[in-house]
């Protein structure tokens, strides 16, 4: 039994080793051929951001345009969903944006953020779509408590985005540090551009992740005007379609969402897709504050019923 034991342990090693050994030459030639060949991608001489020309000739901004292009393009998972979310977000956040004075190239920066993960919530306790943590959120007036939390209210939280943007354009003057401000925080901008004797963040020695941060949603930006240039071929049906909801108006406490859902003709989990601010199953509303409730459309909940419309028409190959 001991000799069997130990054959029986042996056996996969020596296996291993014998087909291993019997491999001929050729075969580990043909292994080489699998993989796939990688391409660096061409950076262009300038790019632009909020009407801010970046000349990329200057060798540390090429080199950081460099990592975040390259990076943004080779994680295919998560670029991927991000362009066929952009379809469906980019319909009511580019009006938005517009609405507020702030310009179109913020869309980018909330896909920085958040990836257009409506649900989207960091180990720092950063939520929705624009990352607000729950001391900026209540400053810029936005609810955050266990029943309702505004940073997952779309209109409300990219109002206050654009606040706070509008905030530190007065301050900066230069839109990229505007953007290095939102990661590392105004405060400590205003501090090293004095201690470093630079206009704009861009020339600032920051750490890592502030320094890639305005470099990160420029990258974006050029991937998102030409997305079959960098590899990234989609049809128009496979693009996630803009929601069309009904909305209504909520100014009493709701002791339970799913009937009030149920109600409505959708389920609480659709409630909640479509209401993510909604943090609880009740709503006490003590204050008699009118919240706007959307209620998905019933078109919306079926992928042969919402149609197919494309935002930018670069974005796919149809």
């Amino acid at each position: 039994m001991k000799n069997a034991t130990f054959i029986r342990s042996i056996a996969p090693a020596f296996l291993g080793a014998t087909l291993l050994i019997a491999w001929p030459v050729e075969v580990k030639a043909e292994r080489s051929q699998i993989y796939a060949s990688v391409y660096s991608p061409e950076i262009p001489a300038k790019t632009s951001i909020c009407g801010q020309t970046i000349d990329l000739d200057r060798t540390e901004y090429y080199e950081a345009f460099d990592r975040e292009l390259t990076s943004i393009i080779y994680s295919h998972g998560s670029t991927m969903l991000v362009l066929k979310r952009a379809n469906r977000y980019f319909p009511e956040l580019a009006p938005l944006l517009k609405a507020n004075g702030v310009h179109e190239d913020f869309l980018y920066l909330a896909i920085v953020e958040s990836t257009l993960n409506n649900r989207a919530y960091s180990p720092a306790k950063a939520a929705g779509l624009w990352q607000f943590i729950p001391s900026t959120a209540k400053q810029y007036g936005l609810e955050v408590n266990e029943d309702v939390d505004e940073r997952y209210n779309l209109e409300k939280a990219t109002a206050a985005a654009c606040r706070y943007f509008k905030n530190s354009y007065a301050k900066f003057g230069d839109w990229p540090s505007v953007m290095a401000a939102y990661n590392g925080g105004p405060t400590r901008i205003t501090n090293e551009l004095s201690k470093q004797l630079v206009n704009s963040s861009l020339d600032l020695w920051l750490t890592e992740e502030t320094t890639r941060y305005p470099f990160r949603v420029m990258a974006y930006k050029e991937l998102m005007k030409n997305p079959a240039k960098y590899g990234y071929k989609l049809t128009d049906k496979q693009l996630y379609q803009p929601r069309k909801y009904k909305t209504v108006k909520v100014n009493t406490p709701v002791e339970n969402w799913s009937e009030w859902a149920q109600k409505q003709g959708v389920t609480y989990a659709q409630l909640r897709d479509a209401n993510p601010w909604i943090r609880s199953n009740t709503l006490p509303n003590k204050t008699g504050k009118t919240y706007t409730v959307k209620i998905p459309l019933k078109e919306s909940l079926s992928r042969k019923a919402s149609g197919t419309t494309t935002y930018e028409e670069q974005w796919t190959i149809d």
